[in-house]
């Protein structure tokens, strides 16, 4: 199997509403988020890739133009928008795109990754 990532930031804030007044996510915060997708294949294609990097700038332009410097909460239309929840939605936005995605890493902080893999 071969496997390729490529990662992304971008900058947003949320709030976990649904959380008790005293833990911190309650709050209005932010991140300094990360973004690794996986893709991977059986076999390469013609030019020895499993798909060109190129091709994940889609990704990028996706990420600045929906998500980068926006509350969170808002993009979403709820109140539940966790590295967990971004990591499933991001996954299935680049599946429909390319068939090799097979996971997608969401960090909110330099040590806690979330992994979405089917």
């Amino acid at each position: 199997m071969f496997t390729i990532t490529k990662e992304f930031a971008f900058s947003a804030s949320h709030q976990l509403s649904r959380l008790p007044e005293t833990h911190q996510c309650a709050r209005l915060h932010g991140h300094n988020y990360a973004v690794r997708v996986e893709l991977s294949a059986a076999s390469l294609d013609a030019n020895n890739f499993v798909r060109d990097y190129g091709e994940l700038r889609e990704l990028k332009a996706h990420i600045d133009d929906t998500l980068d410097h926006r509350h969170l909460n808002d993009v979403f239309g709820h109140d539940a928008v966790t590295a967990e929840f971004l990591a499933k939605a991001l996954y299935d936005w680049c599946a429909a795109r390319w068939p090799e995605t097979s996971a997608v890493a969401v960090s909110e902080t330099p040590k806690t990754w979330a992994i979405y893999r089917p």
